[in-house]
């Protein structure tokens, strides 16, 4: 039995005559100095060598016990087990050499990461230096093993003293890129280390290192031209190497695959721009598997590998079938071929997990630099157009693969129907998650019902797919959502008559050039590129409205020189909108079918259009191709030949076109292709940046006799329900709204001479008085005029210039700019700017076993949930049109994160999940873009007729702390469990909210007993508005006597902290506020059984969204 404890002795007071006992307390023992050295030196065990040596300043036998631990200690850690940490600081050479000498057994001695090392001694100066550590080392007579992550220590260890062995992993803290110069490692053949981590270093060479088992380089610079002459590690296990800058040429590899044959136990291969010499891989399978070559490979990965072929790949996984986990295929790779060859080999991978296609390392897509800038520092040059593989080639890989159960597809434009990938040989039976990442093609319909289909998929991850329509693409008859003029091939997200399967120009349609990356037009245009996923985010710009000035009875319009007169008949004969005058040279594959390119005779081609290597067109406008010289000296012959009329903006050219509508050039005009829509895009906004710069200068037209002459306005002609635009100045776009309505059948629109067209005479007098004031003010000689865009809806609305033709107008008078920001929505692929409702598109989940699904850069604006009784969040991250959600059947769903979703209709949002059975406590995490109206939020969440307790808590950190949205999720169940608890054991009265209810409370507060907790958490504020109970009871009472203070937390940190209270449980919280619980019964106020805690962030409100690693 254990000694009793005597906390106090009893004494009777005045001696032996009896009297009354007074309590005195025993003199206060050091209970830890009467413990012996043996019990000491076993709990020094347990202790960081930090604290050992604190001990040694505390008492004299301490100070001996801690003496006799280090006598015979072997092992010690500097770090107490955390690696990634560095060693205390404060050692300068002698103290660190004091302390080694105290531990003449010390066998190994981890976490050896000083802060920062001296190179060398300096004479007078008290440092800690690699000579200094190097001598307390060798004064170990015993010493086995070192752990360290220090390049220049590292090396010196291997020179100086080569019996030492690195233990753990080496891994340098200092690695960035560009590589930098200072970073420097020889490793010698002699070096005794087993798992080697270079990130941003300069190494010359690869040698043969017999105990190396995992060889990591990332960024790292090969010095000598053959680094690889001698490499032959037997014992290696992995190898990966990512983003180096080694040998350009493909034959020096040649070592590196060769040595990597003979390690025989290589599981884990990993090779991401590695120039090795394609077949190569292939010849040394063949040669090396009959002797176990790459035989236990369980993870392959190829990424941006500029020779790669495909029976590298092939052979590869079919020697390494047995074994094979995880495999992740380059885009090049990415093709229907590789699959139908694997099918073809009859293979087994009973092991095989996860598929990546479409690969492409995080490094390039996190990357802010340029191609160039990357081959500059030495990387191999190689630019990845996307994926081709296409819905047989995804049906194949289940026939191959049948155990599956990771599957994640990156930028493969070519997919549309994944309802086609199930087949009787392709169930994706083992199918648990699903990511889909910029594939732009597959049909929202057919992606559920094959969600639908999958037996046990968990979760699914969506990244930019479903991109919402660009708006006007109705107008112009282009399908929506293309991905225009890049290697997606034009296909569809909503359009069935776009599908492969049931395009009816298919036959027709000769083959897409091969897409073609310029990355120099980056730095020439100053344009947004995207190479492989590199996206630049367009800056949202400040585009101008402009304001005309009309006044009657001005001079007569000047013919522009170059443009002919036509008569009528002329114009007829000429054909519909003038576009079959000239011999057909070409056809291009447009969105809605064939489009005939015609040119006239003396002028040359045009130059072949930029195709940029993926499947986004949102930001690719700036990617035209320029005009011919010759279109800019015939503005009227070169206008006429395209589906629209193509009007560039010249420097010194004016150009005004007639177009004349019928029944058979309204469907022609429809065809618009890419080219031409980048162009005019281009066109007009280096107009645009053209007239700023020139601060409102006067632009004229130079004619041949010297005169100058003010370019003529744009004018609409609309006729019937069509119409089309006459005389664009300088290349603005025509009018799409009003000239390239497809859908409302032919308008008859009578011929127009360019030089009769004249502005209504009652233009003037309808526009309203604001506009005439601006415009007049703008009036004078030195004004300009400054063409930014096409008059569409948006645009007429600002002003209600009658658009109906007129004859005997005046030209244009100089226009008045002012600054605004622009209407359209940044992310629409041809920036026109009309003013047009959400294309809608509905994402319905049906799935048995869905757990979660996450929703990145998306453009659904409708979220189902018809059926999901397994599900238990949703993630909606940057969903520009998400709008509102529909739960039918999700019982258990309880988590909701909706961040940076600027048209997110919250009331709605709310009220559907509120209105869910109350079978989960629930969690909503909202961070809006907009100014939220907190009173009329409480009202509808407290007086609705919703059976929870609420807490509405109010954010403001900036950036974004997370701190108090975690914390809340591990302590609201507590909250509801003690209710839980009362209502099912101690028959506490269980609180109901009925429509009765909302009708007899309609004021605030509305039947609840709210109250208010305000704070601040690491300089923010937060407000948390609740009607929760035995909340305030809980944060007011004293720790008790399971209180954990090695939580960081209190309530000064973060709203509730129960750890620091010692309230671990419902039932301990319960003897807290036993008081509360009987106030609340005497007076039969019930209690809800669930809680909802909605967590507004507010961060992102000003509209500009706030850049945050946790979403």
């Amino acid at each position: 039995m254990a000694p009793r404890r005597k906390a106090s002795k009893l004494q009777p007071a005045g001696g032996s005559s009896g009297g009354e006992l007074i309590l005195r307390p025993t003199e206060h023992k050091d209970y830890i100095n009467e413990l012996s050295h043996e019990v000491l030196c076993h709990i020094f065990r347990y202790l960081p060598m930090k604290d050992i040596m604190c001990m040694e300043c505390l008492s004299r036998k301490l100070r001996e016990a801690v003496t006799l631990y280090l006598r015979v200690v072997k092992v010690v850690d500097l770090c107490a087990g955390r690696w990634w940490e560095y060693m205390p600081s404060g050692f300068i050479d002698s103290s660190f050499l004091l302390l080694l000498k105290k531990m003449p057994d010390l066998e190994q001695l981890f976490g050896l990461h000083p802060r920062y090392l001296e190179r060398r001694r300096v004479r007078g100066y008290e440092a800690f230096s690699i000579p200094g550590v190097l001598e307390a080392l060798q004064a170990c007579p015993n010493l086995l093993g070192v752990e360290t992550s220090h390049l220049e220590l590292v090396e010196a260890i291997w020179n100086y003293m080569p019996q030492v062995h690195i233990l753990g992993k080496f891994r340098n803290r200092n690695g960035a890129f560009p590589i930098p110069a200072e970073n420097k490692l020889t490793i010698p053949v002699t070096a005794k280390i087993q798992t080697l981590h270079l990130v941003g270093v300069n190494v010359p060479e690869i040698p043969c290192v017999s105990m190396l088992r995992h060889l990591y380089l990332k960024w790292v610079r090969l010095t000598k031209p053959q680094p690889f002459k001698d490499f032959l590690c037997v014992s290696l296990r992995t190898f990966v190497m990512r983003n180096c800058a080694g040998p350009t040429n493909s034959l020096k590899y040649v070592p590196l695959v060769t040595g990597l044959a003979s390690a025989r136990n290589l599981e884990q291969l990993e090779l991401v721009r590695v120039p090795f010499l394609g077949g190569l891989i292939q010849h040394v399978v063949e040669d090396s598997w009959r002797s176990g070559g790459f035989r236990n490979l369980h993870t392959i990965v190829f990424g941006a590998c500029k020779n790669a072929l495909e029976v590298d790949l092939g052979y590869l996984i079919i020697t390494a079938s047995r074994r094979l986990h995880e495999l992740r295929i380059q885009p090049s790779l990415t093709k229907d071929g590789v699959f139908s060859a694997l099918k073809m080999a009859e293979l087994e991978f009973p092991q095989f997990e996860t598929l990546h296609l479409g690969y492409v390392d995080e490094f390039l897509l996190q990357c802010k630099m340029s191609h160039s800038e990357l081959v500059k520092y030495g990387l191999a040059d190689v630019i990845e157009n996307p994926g081709i593989i296409t819905d047989i080639g995804i049906k194949v890989v289940n026939e191959v693969f049948t155990n599956i159960k990771y599957l994640l597809i990156y930028n493969c434009p070519h997919l549309h129907n994944p309802h086609h990938w199930i087949t009787d040989q392709s169930r994706w039976s083992r199918l648990v998650d699903l990511t889909l990442v910029r594939c732009h093609a597959v049909k929202l319909e057919s992606f559920s019902q094959f969600i639908e289909l999958l037996p046990c998929l968990e979760f699914i991850c969506l990244d930019q797919m479903f991109r919402e329509p660009p708006k006007g693409c109705a107008r112009v008859g282009l399908s929506a959502g293309t991905g225009i003029g890049v290697s997606s091939a034009l296909v569809s997200n909503q359009n069935s008559n776009n599908d492969n399967n049931h395009h009816h120009h298919d036959a027709n349609l000769p083959p897409a050039p091969p897409p073609v990356n310029h990355n120099h037009q980056r730095q020439q245009h100053n344009v947004p590129v995207e190479v492989n996923g590199l996206e630049e985010e367009d800056q949202e710009e400040e585009e101008e409205v402009i304001l005309e000035e009309d006044h009657r009875g001005a001079a007569p319009p000047i013919e522009p020189k170059g443009a002919e007169r036509r008569t009528g008949a002329e114009e007829d004969a000429a054909g519909p909108s003038h576009l079959a005058v000239a011999p057909e040279d070409e056809e291009q594959a447009g969105p809605s079918g064939l489009v005939q390119h015609c040119r006239t005779a003396g002028a040359p081609g045009p130059k072949p259009p930029l195709v940029i290597s993926d499947s986004d067109s949102e930001e690719d406008e700036g990617l035209a191709p320029r005009l011919p010289s010759s279109c800019l000296q015939q503005p009227a012959s070169c206008s006429k030949g395209k589906g629209k009329t193509p009007l560039r903006r010249g420097k010194a050219t004016s150009l005004s076109v007639p177009v004349s509508g019928c029944g058979r050039s309204c469907e022609k005009s429809c065809q618009v292709t890419s080219e031409q829509i980048k162009a005019d895009m281009k066109a007009a906004s280096e107009c645009g940046r053209r007239s700023i710069s020139k601060d409102m200068a006067t632009e004229t037209v130079d004619r041949a006799d010297g005169t100058s002459v003010r370019p003529l306005s744009r004018v609409a002609h609309v006729g019937g329900c069509g119409g089309a635009v006459v005389g664009a100045p300088h290349g603005a776009n025509l009018t799409r709204e009003a000239s390239l309505r497809q859908n409302c059948g032919p308008a008859v629109v009578g011929s127009v001479n360019p030089q009769t067209v004249r502005r209504p005479p009652h233009a003037a007098q309808d526009r309203p008085a604001g506009a005439a004031r601006l415009s007049q003010q703008g009036e004078g000689p030195s004004e300009a005029f400054v063409p930014r865009r096409p008059l569409t809806r948006s645009c007429t609305r600002t002003s209600s210039a009658s658009l109906l033709p007129e004859t005997d107008l005046p030209p244009a008078r100089p226009r008045v700019a002012i600054r605004r920001k622009r209407m359209s929505d940044k992310s629409t692929s041809t920036s026109d700017p009309v003013t047009e409702d959400d294309h809608i598109q509905v994402l319905s989940l049906k799935s048995k076993n869905l757990v979660g699904i996450t929703l990145t850069n998306c453009g659904i604006t409708d979220l189902v949930l018809k059926d999901c009784p397994k599900m238990m969040f949703i993630h909606a991250t940057r969903c520009r049109v998400l709008k509102q959600l529909r739960v039918e059947s999700a019982p258990i769903v309880n988590r909701f994160d909706y961040a940076q979703c600027k048209k997110l209709d919250m009331e709605q949002v709310l009220d559907q999940i509120l209105r869910m059975p109350p079978e989960r406590n629930r969690i909503i995490y909202m961070r809006p873009m907009h100014q939220i109206d907190s009173v009329a939020l409480e009202r509808q969440l407290f007086q609705g007729p919703y059976p929870y307790h609420i807490a509405i808590v109010h954010e403001f950190s900036n950036p974004p702390n997370i701190r108090n949205k975690v914390r809340i999720r591990s302590w609201m169940d507590t909250i509801a469990n003690i209710s839980q608890e009362l209502i099912k054991y101690e028959f506490f009265p269980e609180a109901t909210r009925t429509e009765d209810d909302v009708r007899k409370y309609p004021r605030y507060p509305w039947g609840r007993d709210i109250y208010t907790l305000e704070g601040v958490v690491d300089g923010a504020p937060y407000s948390m508005m609740t009607d929760f109970p035995w909340l305030r009871t809980l944060r007011a009472a004293d720790p008790n006597s399971y209180a954990r203070y090695d939580f960081e937390d209190d309530e000064s940190t973060t709203i509730y902290a129960p750890r620091r209270k010692g309230q671990l449980s419902a039932d301990i919280c319960m003897e807290t506020i036993g008081e509360e619980i009987s106030e609340r019964r005497q007076s039969r106020r019930g209690v809800f059984q669930r809680v909802v805690v909605l967590f507004l962030h507010h961060c992102d409100t000003p509209g500009e969204p706030v850049e945050d690693d946790y979403i």
